[in-house]
């Protein structure tokens, strides 16, 4: 990844804490093994059953960084998690 300075696209707010992989991405959609096509496995169980979850709004859609809180991705050394 090559660093930038400047930022010009969405901001996604994540306002949780003690975000583990497996809510990342359940490991229902672990069977791939390449680098591509997790997004529908993304916070799979919170984008399904909460309507006002982050990714849901249409003022987050394509996102380009997130903006975690304390703790996030910890858990298991799921590498998918970092690929969704």
């Amino acid at each position: 990844m090559d660093p930038f300075t400047v930022h010009c696209g969405i901001v996604a707010p994540l306002r949780r804490t003690n975000v583990d992989t497996d809510q990342i991405i359940p490991a229902v959609y672990l069977k791939r093994v390449t680098r591509t096509g997790f997004e529908d496995g993304l916070f799979a169980a919170w984008r399904s059953s909460e309507a006002d979850f982050v990714l849901n709004k249409p003022e987050y859609a394509g996102s380009s960084i997130l903006v975690a809180d304390n703790d996030f991705g910890t858990g298991s050394s799921r590498e998918h998690a970092v690929w969704a």
